[in-house]
């Protein structure tokens, strides 16, 4: 569904950017894939990278909508990945936070209505599902303004819903790669914040796959959750560190022990496929769609009522062995 069609990345040069353009420059002949960020720096790595024909950078922040109007010209699909996503950082500079993850996220949502793009997907993550944190906080507003959008589509075709998935290993700014620089400058421990945290795991290209294969299930409105398998953070560290002991310094600012990426509180509108979930919409859409069937023929079911989808009360862990195996294929980014 993506030949010869204008793909355009929000925070595009980020991980997922990069690994999306790799994706789809393998598998599909697009006409445009236009990477809308504010960084130039990272622009131009990239673009030393992906010297395709069909690319194309473009300078720009989600808080300017005249900017992502031009950008969207034209443009058959949109994935919005920019986020501020620090969670301590976010806690000290909240405004920031809401300006770009929430504001952005509207600017996203008019710009794209404006000029006519057919399906947009909004990256989101656990820590929108009973936030305790500010940046989870400004993520389910997100989500919410991403669902509310198809209420204002009117007579266009526009599409909008949402991924949530877990931590991504080897993402920048991620466990993974900050125990491995740990390691490498010789440390004589690691540092975990409480023996029991869990975090759901997912790597890079099984995120970007799960993201392309929504954007053939979508039917606005949805807010779609991969089944990914857990892992305790001291395994993590005993799986890339043996040898090394563990030092608990204590949770973080807005930290979690474990994460929820399907509420209780929301069962009765979630419906289980076979590697996935899907939280139905709140609120009733001018045209409503029947969630249970998704346009390539997918049949979910309800969950029972209290299902929680808990990264510590999951049936999937990653052993050693598996992160292990996850890593050697993943690149690692620093």
């Amino acid at each position: 569904m993506f030949n010869e069609k204008n793909i355009l990345i929000t925070g595009g040069t980020g991980s997922f950017g990069k690994k999306y353009t790799e994706i789809i420059l393998k598998k599909y002949k697009p006409n445009k894939i236009i990477i809308f960020s504010r960084d130039e720096l990272k622009q131009y790595e990239m673009a030393q990278t992906f010297t395709d024909s069909c690319m194309r950078y473009f300078i720009g922040d989600v808080r300017d909508e005249k900017r992502l109007l031009k950008a969207m010209r034209g443009v058959d699909f949109v994935i919005h990945a920019a986020a501020l996503k620090h969670v301590p950082i976010a806690e000290y500079n909240p405004m920031e936070c809401i300006k770009t993850n929430i504001m952005g996220a509207q600017n996203v949502i008019d710009a794209a209505l404006e000029t006519g793009v057919q399906k947009v997907i909004a990256l989101s993550t656990d820590k929108a599902a009973n936030p305790v944190n500010l940046y989870g906080a400004t993520k389910l507003a997100s989500d919410k303004l991403f669902v509310a959008a198809n209420n204002l589509t009117g007579d266009r075709e526009t599409k909008f819903s949402v991924v949530r998935y877990g931590n991504v290993i080897g993402s920048r700014g991620s466990v993974v790669p900050f125990f491995q620089k740990l390691i490498h400058e010789g440390a004589t421990e690691l540092p975990i914040t409480d023996v029991k945290m869990t975090r759901f795991l997912i790597t890079l290209e099984d995120g970007v796959k799960f993201v392309l294969k929504n954007f053939e299930r979508m039917q606005g409105g949805e807010i779609f959750i991969p089944k990914i398998p857990s892992m305790k953070m001291t395994d993590l560290a005993l799986a890339m560190a043996p040898n090394l002991p563990h030092k608990i310094i204590g949770i973080r600012p807005g930290e979690k022990l474990h994460e929820i990426m399907c509420p209780s509180d929301d069962s009765h509108l979630t419906l289980e496929f076979d590697d996935h979930y899907v939280i139905t919409p709140t609120i009733q859409f001018t045209q409503s769609s029947d969630f249970k069937k998704n346009l390539i023929g997918e049949t979910g079911v309800a969950v029972a009522q209290g299902f929680e989808y808990n990264s510590g009360n999951n049936t999937e862990w990653l052993s050693s062995e598996d992160l292990v195996a996850k890593m050697n294929h993943t690149e690692i980014e620093k």
